[in-house]
């Protein structure tokens, strides 16, 4: 089946058809690696994984880039606050974003680029922009003149006026137009630099991006994508150098953005006190929990993180592993899971997970009431395209939070030793050993498959 997109350049959404059908290239701008990323940066990322599943249905190569800016000046800020060199921060909280990422069920990119390692790209694409009038260098900086390319403004719909305001601009002597944006800068001698034919210095933010962009995927790439936060000045700074670095060719046929995290209605923001750090959900909350949240509501519009929600996420994801549970004994194929049909329209019309959700919860209750094989697949295939349903039930239902040790052969003696009190007929034994049960949260649940047991939620 078809998929169409929404273009936010366009403003339309579009039926998707690639540049190269055997090679569909997909770029999502990564984090700026000097903290621990807070959970509406894991938006992005859960989500553009999910586009990635689908598209690699449809097309036998995807080429799938999520960058790492591993130079900026935040991470030189925090380099200097420890007395170190800025590599002892980026590979720390690089680390730290995969981990994050894994968790929370993200495949690995194809290419994860980093800034560093491609300063010889930048320098090179900085050098094309100056000779075709495009860019200036002006006291060790080399920026880009705003004037000389008209469609500038055409993705965030902004005028020259607004987007000054927006971005916040340093009205510096050297510019010619307020507007112009930074592509190189010097560094003084405390801060990280490379040689260059401005001297020693490093790049602008936006440079890197459309280096590494056309370093991997090509100087046209099917789809970018990124936080709708990105769209100005990030974005719209992409498209000016990159078209005019390139000869006027397009840069992304596709841009795609996805709307922000709100806490209880509010925006995330450190001054709020409300930055949720994914690092720190994940010991609280059950990672699949999260992934689900993240996905309830459709990527273009905002979503609000709250701990009602994540209780019904996990609720929810309850419910679908004990189907799966109580179907334990029903043999499927998992290296062939079937995709449910609607699951995938839901996916193909724009990316609406919310419809596809509600798909797989309607094949949940197929499978509740029906007891197949086929059923049980469905449910499974549903879910592996959205990254869900992929623990054993009962390594879900036998999960605890991270300062809860939890014994199970210890458990497993206690139920051993209850169901002999119940043969016996010694009942107040039996209860004894339940309420022993529950005081090491764990809940119990009798049936006819035996006794059940899973760790509450503390």
């Amino acid at each position: 089946m078809p998929i169409s997109l929404h273009n936010s350049l366009t403003r339309r959404t579009e039926p998707f058809v690639p540049l190269d059908p055997n090679r569909v290239t997909l770029y999502l701008c990564g984090p700026t690696v000097y903290n621990y990323v807070h959970i509406g940066n894991a938006r992005g990322p859960v989500v553009f994984d999910v586009l990635a599943r689908l598209l690699r249905r449809h097309y036998p190569n995807v080429v799938y880039a999520r960058n790492i800016t591993d130079v900026d000046d935040k991470i030189n800020a925090a380099a200097q606050d420890l007395g170190v060199d800025i590599s002892a921060v980026t590979e720390r909280y690089i680390r730290a974003y995969r981990e994050d990422m894994a968790g929370l069920g993200i495949a690995a990119p194809d290419v994860e680029p980093h800034a560093t390692a491609h300063i010889g790209q930048i320098i090179a694409m900085n050098e094309s922009l100056i000779a075709s009038g495009h860019a200036y260098a002006a006291e060790g900086h080399v920026l880009f003149d705003v004037d000389s390319y008209p469609a500038y403004g055409a993705l965030s719909g902004r005028d020259t006026e607004e987007m000054i305001a927006g971005a916040r601009v340093e009205v510096a002597p050297y510019k010619k137009n307020p507007a112009d944006f930074v592509l190189w800068k010097p560094s003084t001698p405390e801060l990280p630099g490379w040689d260059s034919p401005w001297g020693r210095g490093r790049p602008g933010w936006h440079i890197e991006c459309s280096a590494m962009s056309a370093a991997h995927l090509g100087e046209t790439i099917d789809i970018h994508a990124g936080g709708v936060d990105l769209q100005f000045p990030h974005h719209e700074n992409e498209i000016a150098q990159s078209t005019c670095a390139h000869g006027g060719k397009t840069f992304a046929r596709w841009w795609m953005h996805n709307g922000m995290l709100t806490f209880d209605g509010r925006k995330m923001s450190k001054s709020l006190g409300n930055v949720l750090l994914v690092h720190e959900l994940l010991k609280l909350h059950p990672p699949e929990a999260l992934r689900l949240l993240l996905l309830r509501g459709h990527y273009r519009q905002p979503l609000d993180w709250s701990e009602g929600a994540i209780a019904q996420a996990v609720s929810t994801l309850d419910g679908w592993y004990r189907v799966l549970r109580d179907l334990a004994a029903v043999e499927v194929d998992a290296a062939r899971l079937p995709v449910p049909e609607r699951v995938e329209a839901a996916l193909c019309d724009d990316l609406n997970t919310p419809q596809a959700l509600a798909e797989l919860a309607l094949l949940a209750d197929t499978a509740r009431q029906d007891g197949s094989a086929g059923a049980k697949a469905a449910l499974l295939g549903g879910g592996a395209l959205l990254g869900l349903l992929q623990q054993d039930p009962e390594a879900w239902f036998r999960r605890g939070s991270a300062d809860q040790a939890i014994d199970e052969a210890r458990i497993e003696a206690l139920l051993e030793e209850r169901r002999a009190a119940r043969t016996a007929r010694d009942f107040k034994r039996a209860d004894a050993i339940r309420d022993e049960l529950a005081a090491m949260n764990v809940a119990i649940e009798d049936g006819a498959q035996g006794t059940r047991w899973s760790v509450l939620k503390s």
